[in-house]
């Protein structure tokens, strides 16, 4: 399918739900670089850290819940072409919200198509996930002639949402519209591999921080496992070609769009291990890769013991106290067991060619989160964090504190290394004093090389010593 990179987009009214996200507003901007007369973004957050891009580039922001019926259908009118993004429960805390992610992944598609047939809008591009196919067992190169994946064998909520959801869309396709006019919607289903690219929030942030923090202690599976990765600004062009592939009205191809009732695969067609995959970002942020390897049954034997402790603290799951859990079944499979699928398909019918190589869009990655570690405070690893607190806590209690409870015991055990209580109370004076110092000097040097951050270098290092220092002395040497 060869076409203008404007057809059926120019002079056009456009809806994305899910808009304020990072495939969502990447998507929204290039429908307004291509000349679209109307984007509107439907989400139920007020606000992003893309918004204000959205707002220069024209776009209209509409707040609501894809889970509204009327919400969907107040956003979706007036609409030539509709890209439902909008999901929940694809990874960390999300996955365990069953019901949470019912009502937005098979209850709000119910509304949009709705919507789209009571508005007479001809095309609708899912976005969905090869997690539709994909359960745990290995898949090399699959198609799209691949069978769904058994609806009770899913190991979380989100595959099985997806799955029947994306059903749902494909049936819908000839669909005649509520007001009979012998027109109807077409639809077709995007599969995207994981996305990457600068400023995505979802995967790249939650393996960056445990990196950060000391806690990827191991890589799962064999080193021989493979899996796709996309890069943002090729699946854009995948969506705007799939939206193509709807239309019915092409001079000499009128009738059936050849994209109406089809799934895609979309991916940078590059699979690799995911730790190989990730192992140039974490070297260029000076954080490690783990060397050791979990095999793929341990890992979800830990990843189950995590979905059961969660799940006692499921009416806590949106508490921003409560840390994502560092593993979960679903997400072992994703990296522990091979699979990856072929796009051919919609290179042969939309004429899908990835236009960002993998090194390419990798570089780009890196570059977005050099800078991002360049602006924000740097802090040490979750094992420096419990020494310095634990020992300088503990310090302080056996040198202070009145003999109550565990302090007998506490201060038995220091003055084992101490000679005499003078000796411990000096010590913590001269911790607290070398601490004290070196924050002083954390914050000038900060003041020269991170004006932005002294005050926070100078707490930071307060409180952890030279653990905190010798990440500004790094920095200050770059």
């Amino acid at each position: 399918m060869h076409l203008s990179e404007k057809e059926g987009i120019e002079k056009n009214s456009f809806v994305v739900t899910g808009g304020l996200g990072f495939v969502g507003s990447a998507l929204c901007i290039e429908l307004v670089r291509r000349g679209a007369r109307i984007v509107k973004s439907f989400d139920v957050q007020t606000h992003s850290p893309f918004s204000p891009q959205l707002l220069q580039n024209g776009v209209h922001l509409i707040q609501g819940d894809i889970t509204d019926k009327q919400d969907v259908q107040k956003a979706l009118r007036g609409a030539d072409c509709v890209f439902h993004l909008a999901s929940y429960g694809m990874s960390g805390k999300e996955m365990l919200q069953y019901s949470r992610v019912d009502e937005v992944n098979i209850n709000g598609t119910c509304h949009v198509i709705d919507a789209c047939l009571d508005h007479q809008i001809k095309r609708l591009v899912y976005v969905s996930t090869p997690n539709v196919v994909y359960g745990g067992k290995e898949i090399v190169n699959g198609n799209e002639n691949l069978p769904y994946f058994p609806i009770d064998d899913h190991v979380d909520p989100y595959g099985r949402s997806k799955s029947i959801a994306e059903q749902l869309v494909l049936k819908s396709n000839s669909r005649p519209f509520n007001k009979k006019n012998g027109k109807c919607l077409y639809t077709c289903a995007i599969r995207p591999a994981a996305i990457y690219g600068p400023g995505e929030e979802r995967h790249l942030p939650r393996i960056v921080n445990l990196a950060k923090l000391g806690l990827l202690p191991f890589k799962i599976g064999s080193p021989n496992v493979k899996s796709d990765w996309v890069y943002v600004d090729n699946l854009v062009l995948a969506l705007l070609l799939a939206s193509m592939g709807l239309l019915d009205d092409i001079p000499g191809r009128e009738g059936r769009p050849i994209a109406a009732g089809q799934p895609y695969f979309i991916s940078d067609g590059s699979p690799m291990n995911s730790f190989e995959f990730l192992r140039p970002l974490l070297k260029c942020l000076d954080y490690d890769l783990p060397k050791t390897s979990l095999a793929v049954s341990h890992a979800l034997l830990l990843g189950k013991i995590f979905w059961v402790f969660y799940s006692f603290l499921y009416p806590w799951l949106n508490c921003r106290w409560l840390p994502q859990p560092l593993i979960l079944p679903a997400e072992v499979y994703k990296v522990g067991v091979t699979h990856y699928f072929s796009f051919l398909k919609a290179k042969e019918e939309l004429g899908y060619v990835p236009m960002v190589s993998y090194k390419e869009g990798m570089a780009a990655t890196i570059a977005y989160w050099q800078e991002r570690k360049r602006r924000n405070l740097d802090g040490p690893t979750i094992w420096a964090w419990l020494f310095c607190v634990i020992g300088m806590s503990s310090l302080f209690a056996a040198a202070y504190l009145p003999d109550y409870g565990p302090i007998p015991f506490i201060r038995a055990v220091h003055l084992f290394f101490f000679p005499s209580m003078l000796a411990l109370k000096l010590m913590f004076v001269l911790a607290a004093a070398a601490h004290l110092g070196e924050g002083i000097y954390a914050w000038n040097l900060a003041k020269r090389i991170d004006p932005a951050n002294a005050r926070g270098w100078f707490w930071q290092t307060f409180a952890f010593g030279f653990f905190s220092l010798r990440l500004l002395l790094k920095r200050a040497k770059k």
